[in-house]
Order: C-alpha cells, then structure tokens, then sequence
C-alpha cells in the first residue's frame, strides 16, 4: 500500500467534489456552473486531479463521506469520473469511508456510467427528477422526460445502485395541489431510498428571480404551506420519517455526508466554488472555471476567498443548522435563546423531547427559515 500522505489526526472526515458542467443551465439554480465544453471539461479533470493531489498533502482528510455535486456530476464520462475516483483513492485513505453519493441527471444515466460510479466505491445516487408532469418539466427548464426519469431509477436499479435519492421541487408556478400529490405518489410507487422535496426558491442571478420581478411569475403563499403539509404527511404515510426540513429517508438510509453538514462537522471541498470549513477558517474556491483550471494547470492554488470564523458565529450557525432537523438542539446549547424558545413553544411552533432537547413541530417546520434567524 502507499503511504498516506494526510497527518495523523484528520482535520475533516469530510469530502466535496464539485462539478460545474450542465447538459442545460436550469432557470432556477443558483448553483455554481458551467456550459457543456469537451476541451474545458477535460481541463477540469485534468486540474481536480491536480488539486486532488495538493490538497492530500496539505491537509488532513480521511474522508466518512464523499459527496460529487454540481452542476452535474455525471455530465462528466465515465471515463473521467474513473479517473477521479482513482486519484481520490490513491491519495486519500477511504478504509473509513461509509457513503460516497453522486448527484446524476436523469438524461445523464447510462448502464456504463453506474458501473464506473460503482467500481470507484459510489454507494448512493441522488437523481434530480423534480417534477413527473411534462408541462412542469418544460417550466423548470429539465433536458429530460419523466419516461427517462424513470428508466433512468431501473437502469441504476439494474446496475446495482442499492441507496437513490430522488430530488423532487414544490411550490412552482403552475402547479396545483393535485400535480404535486400525483408527482409524490408516482416517485412512492419507485420506492426510492430516500426523497429530497424542496420548495422552490427565487435566487439571485436566476431567470426565475427576474420574471418574478417582472410580474412574469406570482407566488401563492397559501398553496405553498398547503402543498408542504401534503408533503409530509403523504411521505411519512409511506414511511419516510422528514429527518430534516427538506429531507425524507427510510430508516437507516438518511444522507450521512448532509448529517455531517449540519452538525457543523469540518468538511474538504475540491472543485471551483467549493467551500471548505476547517476549523476557523472557511475556504471558497474561485466560482470561475476557467480561472480555476489556469491556475492549477500552472501548478498554483486556485485563487480563493478565505474568512476567518468566530467561535460564536460558528455556534449559531451550527444552531440553525441543527434546529431544521429533527433531532433539533439540546436544552443547554439553547438557553441563551431560552426565552425566545419559550415564546416559540407558547405559539406551537417548538417542543420540548423527553431528551431535554428542543424541537420543531410539524406547524414551526413551514416557519423554519424565519425561526432560525432568532441565532443571529
């Protein structure tokens, strides 16, 4: 065996790999990423392996959990994913390693394909369906059918892929309540590992967020809370337990790799734009793929933000963070905020565990992005 080339006591147990490249850029992501380029996509490979290399020597890593987002992983060959999987095996010790995900793009799923991810040691898929209405799919800008979202789970079925994750998006323009109810009943059917059900959001820099402002697209708050409580009582009838605001998993099946984030957990990330959190210092790799690959091909680092944490500011971020799962905080973490905690159980929106640990409940879940602001 080499010699590992990480210290003794690994820093993160931890690991992000981000690939920018998109068969089409969605109008609603705001997710650093990257046209479809042959050339440039080859130069990526060729700089993560770099920076693969040069983060394995300098900082301590024996990764738990991998993680391949984007963009979109798999719009990589197959050939260029084994490449990166050899070169996170031959420089980082994955003896300890428990879940390895890769983010795929039903339009993007092939036979040749899961087996390289399977080979490389990939042991969950989390597959971006979003919708399983035609007229939803064109609105949401996805390059694929829901027939070939649904090929694509058998193909990785078929291959062997034993953890999928199937994303799924609510609360878009044009969607009724019974569009939804058929989308999550038809993804139960497949019998998915794990669901993913997000809300949509309007982010800066999206098409989405533009004609919002336009008066192009309308909200309608009301049916948004209805379809999220559709949600979680139509997932948890089939036996996904919400373990986190966004996030349904069959027992034992919950994304360890999310768990690790937020749990405040020190994480390595590789790629342009990732963010790396390693003690008090946060590290975001330049959002730029071309500057990226300049620099690591030229053999430097590739140019990045660096902010320096305050112990308390990582405290209430790891707050928030955890009071959106559902093992939510301990008493003690929580009683600087106690009477604000107080008041949020007065309202219904807390509870109190017979751990002595404090909760949401199903009502303080819909209000969980104003109620975390209370650690801030």
């Amino acid at each position: 065996m080499h010699a590992p080339l990480f210290h003794p006591q690994p820093e993160a147990r931890h690991l992000y790999v981000h690939v920018p490249f998109c068969p089409k850029i969605c109008p609603y992501c705001s997710f650093f990423k990257t046209e479809l380029d042959a050339k440039l996509r080859e130069s990526y490979v060729l700089a993560l392996e770099n920076e693969i290399q040069r983060c394995a020597s300098r900082v301590g890593c024996q990764p738990e959990t991998i993680f391949f987002g984007g963009g979109t992983p798999t719009a990589l060959t197959a050939s260029q994913l084994s490449r990166i999987g050899a070169s996170l095996h031959h420089h980082f010790d994955l003896y300890s390693l428990k879940e390895w995900t890769v983010e795929m793009n039903p339009a993007t799923v092939s036979t040749e394909k899961a087996s390289a991810l399977l080979d490389m040691g990939v042991t969950r898929i989390s597959m971006g369906v979003q919708s399983w209405d035609p007229q939803l799919l064109h609105a949401l800008g996805r390059v694929h059918s829901a027939e070939e979202a649904e090929r694509s789970f058998e193909i990785l079925r078929e291959a062997g892929v034993s953890n999928i994750n199937l994303d799924l998006i609510f609360a878009v323009p044009g969607q009724s309540r019974q569009t939804w109810l058929d989308s999550l009943e038809k993804t139960i059917r497949l019998r998915p590992d794990h669901i993913s059900a997000y809300s949509l959001t309007y982010e800066e820099d999206t098409d989405f967020l533009r004609r919002l402002q336009k008066g192009e697209l309308r909200q309608d708050h009301d049916l948004d809370a209805d379809l999220f409580l559709l949600t979680m009582s139509t997932l948890e009838s089939a036996g996904y337990e919400q373990y986190e605001i966004s996030n349904y998993a069959r027992p034992g099946r919950e994304c360890l790799h999310n768990l690790a984030y937020w749990e405040g957990a020190p994480y390595l990330g590789l790629g342009p734009s990732a963010v790396s959190t390693l003690g008090a210092s946060r590290r975001t790799n330049v959002p730029d793929t071309h500057l990226y690959v300049e620099a690591l091909l030229a053999g430097r680092n590739p140019p990045c933000e660096i902010e320096h944490l305050e112990s308390d500011g990582l405290l209430r971020e790891q707050l928030a963070f955890a009071l959106r799962t559902n093992r939510g905080i301990s008493a003690e973490a929580g009683e600087p905020w106690r009477e604000m905690l107080l008041e949020y159980e007065a309202s219904g929106w807390l509870e109190r565990t017979d751990e002595a640990r404090w909760r949401l409940t199903r009502q303080g879940r819909m209000l969980a992005d104003s109620l975390v602001e209370i650690f801030f």
